[in-house]
């Protein structure tokens, strides 16, 4: 979804604000049955607009920007769905709460973290979270996948797409973004650009050995030179997240 043809379509949002909503651009169909835990988001209407991964049977990692503002009940998780228009295929859930990372305040600011804990746990193998460092080594070659724009004006696409990066040195992201704040966050691209993640990607997994390194998170446009996609650094929130993607004794069968 990113190496190929998919890019990371990020929305520009108001002055101070990060940019968001990725899509892959330069990638290619990835088939859902290799990748069970990827998940898309939807509102009550259907529209697709953000993405998250599965790291718990009842637990949706995704973006905080994706959350934040938003009630469970006014979100649908479908899981187990390439195609978006397949809508006998996979399972349509409503989450039955909403966590979003208390240090949050704009995807560019760090903490773009959140989860979704489901009524029931899915039927799909969870992919485990990084805590190792040596995950985002510099030339890492990354997996992004998605449903979001093919190209920055471009429509969204039907299919789960997925495309492959490599990681940035702190200082190509620094001198791309300046409020780029590397102890939360990295970036991956191609120096000339031509992959990215783009609008409706946000909050979709990026992977590396079989690991859930990153979450897309924002970025300029898609796909442009001197413009890689931005993400959260997940290993960072590891900790935050463990008390939040342990099931509670009710849900692990207590009283």
């Amino acid at each position: 979804m990113r190496r190929l043809a998919v890019a990371l379509v990020l929305l520009l949002l108001l002055p101070g604000q990060a940019l968001a909503d990725a899509q892959i651009v330069g990638g290619k169909r990835a088939p859902i049955k290799d990748t069970p835990w990827v998940v898309y988001l939807t509102d009550k209407t259907g529209f697709q607009y953000c993405g998250g991964t599965l790291v718990a049977p009842d637990k949706v990692l995704t973006a905080a920007h994706c959350a934040a503002g938003k009630s469970a009940s006014s979100v649908r998780v479908v899981a187990g769905r390439e195609d978006k228009q397949d809508k006998d295929s996979g399972y349509a859930v409503t989450p039955d709460e909403v966590w979003v990372h208390p240090d949050y305040s704009a995807a560019d600011q760090g903490a773009d973290v959140a989860v979704f804990t489901l009524k029931e746990p899915l039927p799909y193998e969870p992919l485990k979270i990084a805590t190792s460092k040596e995950l985002y080594a510099v030339g890492t070659q990354l997996t992004a996948l998605g449903w979001g724009r093919t190209s920055e004006q471009g429509n969204p696409s039907r299919y789960l797409m997925a495309a492959s990066v490599p990681v940035l040195p702190e200082k190509s992201c620094r001198e791309a973004y300046p409020q780029f704040v590397a102890a939360a966050m990295f970036c991956a691209g191609l120096p000339d650009g031509g992959v990215d993640t783009c609008q409706g990607d946000s909050g979709g997994p990026i992977v590396a050995n079989g690991t859930l390194v990153g979450i897309t998170s924002w970025g300029e446009g898609c796909a442009r030179r001197g413009k890689p996609g931005v993400y959260v650094r997940v290993a960072a929130y590891a900790d935050d997240l463990h008390a939040v993607l342990v099931p509670s004794p009710v849900r692990a069968g207590g009283r």
